[in-house]
């Protein structure tokens, strides 16, 4: 999470399996470090999202960690957020990430 916050696509990078897959349901799905590393800038928005991470739950090779922030898109502007990601680990690496968004009223 804290690589989003600052945008910084190494530290994001490194905790990622090379065939990683992000599912953003209902949005895309990117396959492997390339597309990913495509998507944690990606051109429709403007900086690095505020994050705020409300709870962390764990269970075997699961985490899940459901938040809220804010971002800013570039045509629709500053929009809020509530989030859930779902992290698969395979071995110490993330393997997939299931993101769950969904954009709350007021800006």
């Amino acid at each position: 999470m804290d690589g989003f916050r600052s945008s910084d696509h190494d530290a994001i990078l490194a905790c990622l399996t090379d065939d990683v897959v992000w599912i953003i349901h209902g949005a895309r799905t990117t396959r492997g470090k390339a597309e990913f590393d495509a998507e944690i800038e990606n051109p429709d928005f403007e900086g690095s999202p505020e994050l705020t991470v409300d709870r962390t739950i764990e269970d075997g090779d699961h985490v899940v960690i459901t938040g809220t922030g804010v971002g800013f898109h570039r045509e629709a502007g500053r929009f809020k957020f509530a989030f859930n990601d779902i992290f698969t680990f395979r071995v110490d690496l993330i393997a997939q990430v299931d993101s769950y968004v969904v954009v709350l009223p007021g800006r």
